[in-house]
């Protein structure tokens, strides 16, 4: 059988998938896409999707739900403000360390707000804390994984 630059692509491209999927589909692994959810209302809010290069973690919105009270950033200053919501990274440079992804921070739209987080996936792959922290205060979420 010949390969021609197409098939050769072809099959680099399904063995990537065929990567990726599995990663996504390890139920330790924060790879994936979460719910998050309004803390005050309780309703989903919106969906994180979390990506893995090189060891380290990022996370950006890519859908907005019915709990979502802004479209945009409209407490972001600089270059993000006003900007849309959708496709904003609000998570990135989260390192494996033990059963947890540490030393990232985590953008809050909601108040504009950078902080130090870290993730760690719980309820056998269900569920994301995640954990925001800002001199002595820290908020947790938890996240629910999205099939």
């Amino acid at each position: 059988m010949k390969l021609t630059p197409f098939s050769a692509g072809f099959g680099a491209l399904c063995g990537m998938l065929l990567m990726v999927s599995a990663q996504a589909a390890d139920p330790d692994s924060p790879v994936g896409k979460w719910k998050t959810i309004d803390k005050d209302s309780g309703k989903p809010k919106s969906i994180v999707q979390i990506t893995e290069n090189n060891g380290v973690l990022t996370g950006k919105i890519v859908e907005l739900l019915e709990g979502a009270n802004e479209k945009t950033c409209s407490k972001c200053e600089g270059d993000l403000k006003d900007k849309p919501l959708v496709g904003m990274k609000i998570v990135w440079d989260l390192k494996k360390e033990g059963d947890e992804w540490t030393g990232g921070k985590i953008f809050n739209p909601a108040d504009g707000g950078t902080y130090d987080s870290k993730a760690k996936v719980i309820d056998g792959g269900k569920t994301l804390e995640v954990t925001g922290k800002w001199m002595f205060i820290s908020k947790q979420q938890q996240w629910q994984r999205v099939n």
